[in-house]
């Protein structure tokens, strides 16, 4: 005979789906009416809570997620992201892309330390991008008064297909891969986020003298990493005594979600950051 659920567990089970399913349906009404009407002075706007936006951990990036994406660059309207953006800001569009951002621990630090520079960050799972999107809206509502959190902004996109279709040649300044999937199978080791093939899209979106920053907790990830980057010959890595001085790295080390949780369990965080080159005389 076969084993018959709980009754009580399943009745919990359904509530905990509504509950979400109500939140979610709030806060959607609630990103609507700020994008409408910009900021509601009698709004009290609280930051979201992670729990009713779950997610499984990893999503296959080879998988057709319907997701939109403009035919190249120049038909991106950045405008939506940075509403209050200068005209020169719109123009050059973001010069700082988080891959995989996740729940936007780092969009949220680097907001004010880079001040001048529009952040985006592209995440492949649903409802952590709406996460981050409300989570925005949130920080703009309560810093209001003065244009707190303006520059930075999330989209749904698999930078593993779609990278050159948001950003020119060279528009970029600084590349974050924080605590991206190991994907431990050798099988699995196509679906990295770094590769041969793809640094060289990364160089081609990067800026000379820009810089991509990785960092994790999975040692083999970490030499795999440093392994195709140092191949690449546009890519150089930069002294350990440079990632101590860089504000970015700081940054990059303490304030991610996945970086919160390796310190608690007192892991190891594994650094390396990468010098984008001058082109060759002969390009």
């Amino acid at each position: 005979m076969a084993d018959q659920k709980d009754p009580v567990e399943q009745t919990e089970k359904q509530s905990n789906t509504l509950k979400r399913q109500a939140y979610r349906q709030k806060q959607e009404e609630n990103r609507k009416k700020l994008k409408e009407t910009r900021f509601d002075e009698s709004a009290e706007i609280k930051l979201p809570q992670k729990r009713y936006y779950r997610q499984r951990a990893h999503s296959n990036p080879f998988s057709d997620h319907q997701l939109e994406y403009p035919i190249s660059p120049d038909e991106m309207d950045w405008s939506k992201h940075y509403p209050d953006a200068s005209p020169e800001q719109l123009a050059k569009g973001p010069t700082v892309a988080d891959i995989g951002c996740g729940f936007g621990g780092l969009l949220t630090a680097l907001s004010p330390a880079l001040k001048e520079k529009l952040i985006l960050g592209m995440e492949i799972r649903v409802q952590v991008t709406n996460y981050v999107v409300d989570r925005i809206l949130a920080l703009r509502q309560q810093h209001k008064d003065t244009n707190g959190y303006g520059n930075i902004s999330v989209l749904r996109g698999n930078a593993m297909k779609f990278l050159p279709n948001f950003f020119r040649k060279g528009q970029l300044e600084k590349i974050f891969f924080c605590f991206p999937d190991p994907h431990f199978k050798q099988r699995k080791h196509k679906a990295r986020i770094v590769t041969t093939t793809l640094n060289a899209e990364y160089a081609y979106a990067l800026a000379p003298g820009g810089i991509v920053y990785t960092i994790t907790d999975v040692e083999d990830l970490h030499n795999w990493m440093v392994e195709h980057l140092e191949k690449h010959p546009l890519f150089e890595r930069l002294s350990k005594e440079w990632e101590e001085q860089d504000e970015c790295v700081k940054i990059m080390t303490t304030e991610t979600e996945e970086g919160k949780k390796v310190s608690r369990n007192k892991g190891s965080k594994y650094i390396a950051c990468f010098k984008r080159l001058e082109n060759p005389d002969w390009e």
